[in-house]
């Protein structure tokens, strides 16, 4: 055999076994990928079976919240350890994040230090807060009337209740309301029914606070009933937190009618605790009246809307309601007669005794849209009080 004839073999040789090392490579490759499939297959099913497990834990904490958040509301104002109890878990929380910084492969003990150091004070502050929010969502429950305040400024809370003690008390007024509504030089340059009656328009043009709106509207509301010829005391506005839910009074021959009147948004809806609450007031009003024989019965107004819930109780309790109620422009001068001498004088609505002013159509009293009208038929304006003597009401 030649020589060329022997590399030829060696190299066919060399060949074959090279395709045969291709054979089994591609067969080894085959059953790696297959083995890799089938893995990635386990994991995939594993990953889905956790992110199945882990939706089901979410789910169950959601609900163990909800169901601790109802547990708190209904429970924290008998068991002031229940709010100790969150305040201690979120103390521990916020201590396992600082041990959390120590442990890092770059500790950050500094800031460790002051996570702990915030820690206690929130534990402190997140037991109070928890502990005062559950009893005004509980006072809330049995006193809906509170709900009306929560959207006031402090500072508006505290006037109101400073401009009720005013009225209640027998002092002068300081100084003539009417200056609020004008400048100094138009008080001293106008006359007296010039400036009044510029102080009563701007009175109806300026913007309001909410209770101010919620005051005139119960002052509205008082109007259209004393025009029916009821007498109307306006309790709500008179008592102020003291009202028991009763805005007004309204009485008329052998019959009284309890008014609860709200000026909300139309976004805002009335719920069934408010007609819950009115009826009970009626009900006391009742036992604290038994020896009167007059016929009582309850009326809701509102600017907004009842929920289906609220109208089916207000139904069956039998309590009349008025939805949609808007605040309409009204004449909201008083004219009264004093009952000590027969001074005929008349009240706009930002003077102190204002809502203590009954007026009496049988005595020649009235309402009067103009200071014009008011003059024109003998009335003058005094805006310092005289005592309970004087008048038909209370002025």
């Amino acid at each position: 055999m030649s020589y060329y004839d022997e590399k030829k073999r060696e190299l066919l040789e060399l060949l074959r076994l090279v395709r045969e090392e291709k054979v089994g490579l591609e067969q080894a490759a085959r059953l790696e990928r297959k083995a890799i499939d089938e893995k990635q297959k386990e994991v995939l099913k594993l990953e889905k079976e956790k992110r199945k497990e882990l939706l089901e834990i979410e789910n169950r904490l959601a609900k163990d919240e909800e169901a601790i958040n109802q547990l708190a509301k209904q429970k924290s104002q008998g068991f002031p350890w229940l709010a100790k109890a969150y305040s201690d878990y979120y103390y521990l929380q916020d201590l396992k994040f600082a041990n959390g910084l120590e442990a890092k492969s770059h500790p950050a003990t500094k800031a460790a230090e002051q996570i702990r150091e915030i820690a206690s004070k929130r534990r402190i502050a997140e037991r109070l807060h928890r502990v005062l929010r559950y009893k005004l969502e509980y006072y809330e429950r049995l006193f809906p009337w509170l709900v009306d305040f929560g959207e006031e400024g402090i500072d508006d809370l505290i006037k109101q209740v400073v401009e009720k003690r005013e009225a209640e008390s027998d002092t002068e007024e300081p100084d003539d309301p009417v200056k609020k509504y004008l400048t100094q030089v138009e008080y001293a340059k106008l006359s007296t029914a010039e400036r009044n009656q510029r102080a009563i328009d701007r009175y109806w043009r300026k913007p309001k606070k909410k209770w101010q709106i919620g005051r005139d509207y119960e002052r509205y509301i008082g109007y259209l009933y004393e025009s029916r010829g009821y007498g109307v005391y306006y309790q709500g506005i008179v008592e102020g937190l003291a009202d028991l839910g009763r805005d007004l009074i309204c009485v008329k021959d052998d019959s009284t009618e309890i008014v609860q009147c709200k000026y909300w948004s139309k976004e805002k809806e009335i719920h069934e605790k408010h007609i819950f609450q009115l009826y009970g007031t009626v009900v006391a009003y009742k036992i604290d009246h038994s020896e009167n024989e007059k016929k009582v019965s309850a009326c809701f107004v509102t600017s907004t809307t009842l929920s289906d819930r609220a109208k089916q109780f207000a139904n069956e309790l039998r309590i009349k309601t008025l939805e949609n109620y808007p605040l309409e422009h009204y004449p909201c001068i008083k004219c009264n007669v004093s009952r000590r001498d027969g001074t005929k004088i008349y009240h706009l609505p930002f003077n102190q005794q204002y809502d203590r002013t009954l007026i009496e159509e049988e005595r020649n009293e009235c309402y009067v849209e103009t200071v014009k009208e008011a003059e024109d038929s003998g009335f003058r304006r005094a805006f310092r009080w005289r005592g309970t003597a004087e008048s038909s009401g209370s002025t």
